[in-house]
């Protein structure tokens, strides 16, 4: 089983715990001599400190790449850059030095585009180990932002990453997890197991948001519900893409979003 230690990687937990960032969210410092710093996280200033103490002691920091540009990874970004000079790289963040696409390589990191929660979303690979940013969390599932062909396309960026050699993922949020294959299995089972329970719904003559939601994500707490409406319309754009959708349902609407 892996360990991120293994590949000479440090985690950092930024103390922003919630609902949607667990028990906060990590930082990834890769390597050294100089090292890199994959998602900075929060602009708190404790955390911060703690990141630019492990990278004095490995000899620098030489670029700093983000998996997405969500807050609770790229909000601190802009200081570390300035703190240290090192280039910034991502698929899409107003401040980066450097634009990344599938197949590219930043330093040591080989990039894997991971649509599904964000458009821009990367995953970034480092002999066995894989950053995995908000793609894979170490417990419980993410939602999925309802972008055109979001789901079929997280779906293959998981099989993707299942298919590669890695032995430790290191997630956005979370512990790492030891077991890849096992992890990657799980997370494609459950979206499959969440589109089984839709078409049943949908089968059943339910057309509207919230009794979807009530009869598919029913283990959804509360606070994750607006999560849940979100994923909701990833997976009916999925069945309406591939003609399966039924007429008359109601899809979640969210301002920005397709």
């Amino acid at each position: 089983m892996g360990d991120p230690a293994d590949h000479d990687i440090a985690r950092i937990r930024a103390e922003n715990p919630g609902p949607f960032t667990l028990s906060g969210t990590n930082t990834w410092v890769v390597g050294r001599d100089p090292c890199w710093v994959v998602d900075p996280g929060p602009a708190l200033a404790d955390h911060l400190a703690t990141i630019l103490a492990e990278a004095a002691q490995r000899g620098g920091v030489g670029g700093i790449a983000l998996t997405h540009d969500h807050a609770d990874h790229a909000e601190a970004v802009p200081e570390l850059a300035r703190e240290t000079g090192a280039p910034v790289a991502a698929a899409a963040f107003a401040g980066a030095d450097l634009v990344l696409a599938d197949g590219d390589r930043f330093g040591p990191l080989e990039v894997v585009a991971t649509p599904g929660h964000a458009p821009d979303h990367l995953a970034f690979v480092t002999g066995g180990a894989c950053m995995t940013g908000d793609a894979v969390l170490g417990e419980g599932s993410v939602f999925v932002a309802p972008d055109p062909g979001a789901l079929s396309g997280y779906l293959a960026a998981l099989r993707r990453l299942r298919a590669m050699e890695i032995d430790v993922l290191c997630p956005g949020h979370g512990p790492p997890v030891a077991d890849p294959t096992a992890k990657l299995d799980e997370y494609v089972a459950h979206r499959l197991d969440r589109e089984r329970r839709l078409v049943a719904a949908l089968d059943d003559g339910l057309r509207g948001v919230d009794e979807l939601l009530d009869r598919v994500w029913d283990d959804a707490p509360a606070q994750l519900r607006p999560a849940a409406a979100v994923t909701l319309a990833a997976h009916l754009d999925k069945l309406a893409d591939e003609g399966r959708l039924p007429d008359g349902v109601s899809r979640p609407e969210f301002p920005g979003w397709s």
